[in-house]
């Protein structure tokens, strides 16, 4: 019953910025656990940030002082605001949550280019 909707991406400039938005669809109970994975053409899927139930946060190195993610716990969504993007960001953006040890799900995913 349980879904991750995924929304926001895009065609985006080099130095432009986006605001991605994921949320945990039917769910009751706010997840642990909320972050952003990315997978580029070719590559293995990636950490890029996340963040608990009590707001701590972690970030890749890449995208650190770029990147930005936040939740509401009310609403069991979590947001990633992307600015300063480059071309090497282009990838499938993947919102992950996860309850306990053995609740968890991924997101279908939403595409982001950058591109000139």
């Amino acid at each position: 019953q349980v879904q991750l909707v995924e929304s926001g991406g895009g065609l985006v400039q080099p130095g432009g910025s986006l605001r991605l938005s994921c949320a945990a669809s039917g769910s009751i109970f706010s997840p642990n656990f909320m972050g952003w994975y990315r997978q580029a053409p070719g590559k293995e899927r990636e950490f890029v940030a996340s963040i608990y139930k009590g707001g701590t946060t972690t970030y890749a190195d890449s995208v650190k002082g770029r990147f930005t993610i936040s939740r509401d716990n009310a609403k069991n969504t979590v947001d990633l605001q992307i600015n300063s993007l480059k071309p090497e960001d282009t990838a499938v953006y993947y919102c992950y949550a996860r309850w306990n040890m053995d609740v968890n799900l991924w997101g279908q995913g939403t595409q982001v280019t950058v591109s000139s």
